[in-house]
C-alpha cells in the first residue's frame, strides 16, 4: 500500500485513467532526463504501470530508492510542471 503521504500525482487514488497516465509519461521521462541509467528500473516499472496499477507501489517504492539529489530533482520538476498544468 502506497503511505498517504506518497499519494500525490500518479500514485494519487481516485486519479482519472488518462490522467494517470500522462503523469506517469511525465513522471518517467523526467527520470530519464535526470537520473538516466539510474532510473532504469524505475523506467520500467512507470511503464508497466500505465497499464497495471498494481505496479504503481513497486515504482513509488522505486522513485524513494533513487539518490537524494535525483529524486529531489524528479520531483521539483514533476511540481513544476503539474503546478503550470
Amino acid at each position: 500500500m502506497i503511505p498517504a503521504a506518497d499519494a500525490w500525482g500518479p500514485f494519487a487514488p481516485g486519479l482519472p485513467e488518462a490522467e494517470r497516465r500522462a503523469q506517469l509519461r511525465a513522471l518517467r521521462a523526467l527520470s530519464k532526463v535526470y537520473a538516466g541509467p539510474r532510473a532504469a528500473a524505475l523506467c520500467q516499472l512507470l511503464a508497466q504501470a500505465e497499464t497495471d496499477t498494481a505496479a504503481l507501489e513497486p515504482a513509488s517504492r522505486a522513485l524513494h530508492h533513487l539518490e537524494p539529489l535525483d529524486w529531489r530533482r524528479i520531483l521539483s520538476s514533476f511540481a513544476n510542471l503539474s503546478a503550470s498544468a
